[in-house]
């Protein structure tokens, strides 16, 4: 099989799976619990914080565990709000977010917050400029995404944040950071709130992490409960998840250097090849490494993914969250009707191989020269 959507999901390294295991069967303590077994586990819980918090570059005890980017990105938005709440109800956000972000944005709108959403270039692209335009006296909250998911779009979010005290000193800035792990550093960002997930750094899925920086004085709680997470998220801690997320935290970021040197040869062999192909456009070849968006306009999307997965290569029409629907993502960048129905979403990790970039330039090169196109 040839993998070549990492920006879905990414693989689980063996020391990841073999850390989880560990805690799964040996070290299951509850962290809870008063006696030898779950006092151990308390103290390996903080140790795996500080892995987490050293891949942000950011102070552990500012970070909480959640159980995804979703949680994360809605934790967010919601205590930034409660946070403002006497500031005003207006949000400013991007068409092209993660869909965590705009359905929590759609879901306020009818709790009568007012969202400005704002438009991309057709690369996808956001200036800090309209941002900090966009801003306003009774601005609440500005939600902005580091790496679009779809696109590998990197957006200004530390310009953002140098600025945004100019126009409201109030209003407080939020990233998903999801696509970005281990590239960034929470220090340099300046934003008040950083949310991420393990599974697109080689961890498990069903963990993430939550940033709240010094901003938000006493943050609202997202779950009341024992008091789990200094009583801000409480319930039993996903013990093993959190340990094989640190894990895979801790090889990313020893591996760091190589692995984005190899990521960025392995976009620009793929632009290489897929350029060769008539017809074909390279819609993103800026911004992140690890994820590439083309177009064979005049065929659809949906059929390239299902020809590529007949051949045992997985590529992506978009997100994995949109389930076959159309793509907000592609349809905010008011591309040409055909151009918009034939893109496709390549994303790279550590182990893509040339061979591999090579096999996929000529499967969609094959497609293209022996299916019709149907629009």
């Amino acid at each position: 099989m040839i993998y070549l959507d990492h920006a879905a999901t990414t693989p689980v390294p063996k020391a990841v799976a073999d850390a989880m295991y560990e805690v799964l069967t040996r070290q299951y303590g509850n962290p809870s619990s008063q006696y030898g077994l779950g006092l151990e586990m308390k103290r390996r819980m903080e140790a795996w914080r500080q892995s987490v918090a050293a891949a942000m570059d950011c102070p552990a005890d500012r970070l909480f565990f959640t159980s995804c980017g979703t949680e994360g990105d809605n934790w967010a938005i919601r205590a930034a709000l409660w946070q403002n709440r006497h500031v005003g109800r207006h949000i400013v956000t991007t068409a092209v977010e993660h869909s965590a972000v705009l359905e929590c944005c759609k879901w306020l709108e009818r709790d009568e917050y007012e969202v400005t959403y704002l438009a991309p270039d057709q690369q996808g692209g956001i200036t800090a400029q309209q941002v900090l335009d966009a801003v306003r006296p009774d601005t609440a909250l500005v939600s902005v995404m580091l790496v679009n998911n779809e696109l590998g779009t990197i957006y200004p979010i530390a310009e953002i944040a140098e600025n945004l005290p100019h126009k409201n000193e109030k209003t407080l800035l939020h990233t998903d950071a999801v696509q970005g792990l281990t590239t960034f550093s929470c220090k340099a960002l300046h934003a008040d709130l950083v949310s991420v997930s393990a599974h697109k750094i080689g961890g498990p899925k069903g963990i993430g992490a939550l940033y709240i920086g010094p901003r938000l004085r006493n943050p609202r709680p997202l779950l009341p409960g024992g008091g789990q997470e200094s009583a801000l998220r409480s319930g039993t801690e996903a013990t093993a998840q959190i340990a094989g997320f640190a894990k895979a935290a801790e090889l990313r970021m020893a591996n760091k250097q190589k692995d984005q040197a190899h990521l960025q040869t392995i976009k620009a062999q793929a632009i290489e090849e897929l350029t060769k192909i008539p017809d074909l456009q390279i819609l993103t070849p800026q911004g992140a490494p690890h994820i590439l968006s083309v177009s064979l306009p005049g065929w659809p999307s949906q059929n390239i993914v299902n020809d590529l997965s007949a051949q045992n290569i997985c590529v992506s029409a978009g997100s994995a969250c949109h389930q076959g629907k159309p793509s907000h993502v592609i349809s905010a960048l008011r591309l040409p009707k055909r151009t918009a129905s034939g893109v496709i979403r390549l994303s790279f990790g550590p182990e893509t191989t040339p061979a591999e970039i090579t096999a996929c330039a000529a499967a969609l090169r094959t497609h293209r020269e022996t299916r019709l196109p149907m629009l």
